[in-house]
């Protein structure tokens, strides 16, 4: 399960990216009051995806968050991964903090490993090729299924 900074971190990038790309930066005010998040977990949620280099900032008069790649350039694995920490059931199928399980005594035989390995593929396969902008048209594709024509 994702935690609440992740969906809110998620919402936050959403909101940005359907700002338009290249667009003026937005308030942590405006951002907090459109996405329902509260502002000053939105200031610590939005500071960090700065320090990770997916946000940028510019102070002053103008100035708040903006999106420092493009939307298609944003995969919702890395950003999971920077905000959850790793993604795989078991430590030895990390990507990003690989260790042997101390009880196992041949990760080529382990039974629990073999099948958590295919899920976790799975897993990455999909998060690791889904970017900011195919959540937002899945959005709006469902947002137009849902719509009634007379």
């Amino acid at each position: 399960m994702i935690s609440k900074k992740t969906k809110y971190a998620l919402k936050a990038l959403t909101l940005l990216a359907e700002s338009g790309w290249g667009k003026e930066p937005e308030l942590i005010s405006d951002l907090a009051q459109r996405g329902n998040i509260p502002k000053k977990f939105l200031e610590l949620i939005l500071l960090e995806l700065k320090n990770d280099g997916i946000l940028q900032s510019k102070k002053g008069k103008g100035g708040g968050y903006f999106l420092a790649k493009k939307p298609s350039e944003i995969k919702l694995g890395t950003t999971l991964r920077l905000l959850e920490g790793p993604l795989a059931p078991l430590p030895c199928l990390s990507k990003t903090a690989y260790r042997k399980c101390d009880e196992c005594e041949d990760e080529n035989t382990c039974t629990l490993r073999l099948v958590m390995k295919e899920m976790y593929e799975a897993q990455s396969q999909i998060l690791d090729n889904i970017t900011l902008e195919d959540m937002i048209e899945k959005g709006r594709a469902a947002h137009v299924a849902g719509m009634y024509f007379i």
